[in-house]
């Protein structure tokens, strides 16, 4: 009987053991965390992803880093992570890829309902047309008149196919009725460049990697995607404003883990991240850097995927663009 209990206590020690690893956050983290971001650096989810595994390391006093995978419109790194162990050292920061490639691709490797577990959505940001001051493109209408002068002479550059700028530029065509060739590039920082050393003259990207060069002037705004004005680009006209009716797409940044993220975990990391977004001093960063602050735990970030997976399917449905 002695024996019997010896052995139950030392299986039940292990048990425990072995649960305080995977599921308690009270040591968490033990080791450095990956956050992979499945896009090149320097665009606006690699912006977001650095920002905030900073913040978090901080706040857990452990190591955070950034891991960035690119290629195929984000899957290769979205796939990496749904296939990870759920133990709370492999996360994810992602774009709204996360709810276009399932109708972008016919074999999209990931469900984005059940292949990962929310945590947070981070917040958003409009997507903008964009010249060079070379270019002598100065406004939407000039894009509209020289694609409609010669169709092939007019090359827009996106940070790849299926992303939320790609798709606004299929909308311009469709709701201007002419067309131009697109370049997809793996990344916005990628785009940027292309479009900075003259390869193309146009470029639609979201706003934060491209924020600071059109403070500086490299870059001419021509019009943003959201709703209203942003705050500090008061003379950049809205889609919607130049008579583009609900014009209206922008790109979201998610916090997710692969599922079946112990709750404790979860917890941990949602309660942390949204206290990062809600200082003052990064909230203020982030609006600088061209993001509106979203901070909604798991729930909000997994009613937002149920919501955009069809509304996404919808517009590439409409923009005649076939899975591939």
């Amino acid at each position: 009987m002695k024996a019997v209990t010896r052995r139950s206590v030392l299986l039940a020690t292990a048990a425990l053991a072995a649960m305080g690893s995977r599921g308690s956050a009270a040591a968490y983290p033990e080791r450095t965390v990956r956050i992979v971001v499945p896009f090149a650096p320097g665009g606006p989810t690699d912006i977001m992803a650095r920002l905030v595994a900073a913040r978090l390391g901080e706040r857990f006093n452990g190591t955070f880093v950034v891991d960035n995978r690119p290629g195929a419109g984000g899957n290769i790194g979205m796939s990496l992570v749904s296939h990870a162990e759920p133990d709370g050292y492999t996360l994810m920061i992602m774009s709204s890829a996360l709810v276009v490639n399932p109708a972008l691709y016919k074999n999209v490797p990931y469900n984005p309902a059940t292949d990962f577990t929310p945590i947070a959505e981070l917040g958003t940001s409009p997507n903008v047309f964009l010249a060079t001051p070379a270019s002598g493109i100065t406004s939407m209408a000039d894009i509209v008149r020289r694609a409609k002068a010669d169709s092939k002479a007019l090359v827009y550059a996106s940070p790849g196919i299926g992303t939320t700028p790609h798709l606004s530029g299929e909308l311009l065509k469709l709701a201007a009725g002419f067309e131009m060739v697109h370049v997809s590039y793996n990344g916005a920082g990628p785009a940027i460049q292309a479009l900075l050393s003259n390869s193309v003259p146009v470029a639609c990207v979201s706003l934060p990697p491209a924020h600071a060069l059109i403070a500086g002037g490299q870059l001419k705004p021509l019009a943003v995607t959201s709703r209203n004005r942003w705050f500090d680009l008061k003379d950049v006209p809205t889609m919607t404003e130049l008579g583009y009716a609900d014009f209206v797409t922008d790109t979201f940044q998610s916090f997710l883990a692969p599922a079946k993220l112990p709750q404790a975990i979860v917890d941990a990391l949602e309660s942390a991240v949204l206290a990062i977004l809600r200082e003052p001093v990064v909230a203020e960063q982030l609006q600088t850097n061209g993001f509106e602050v979203i901070a909604h735990g798991a729930d909000g970030m997994a009613q937002r995927i149920r919501d955009e997976v069809p509304k996404w399917r919808a517009i590439i449905t409409k923009a005649g663009i076939n899975p591939t």
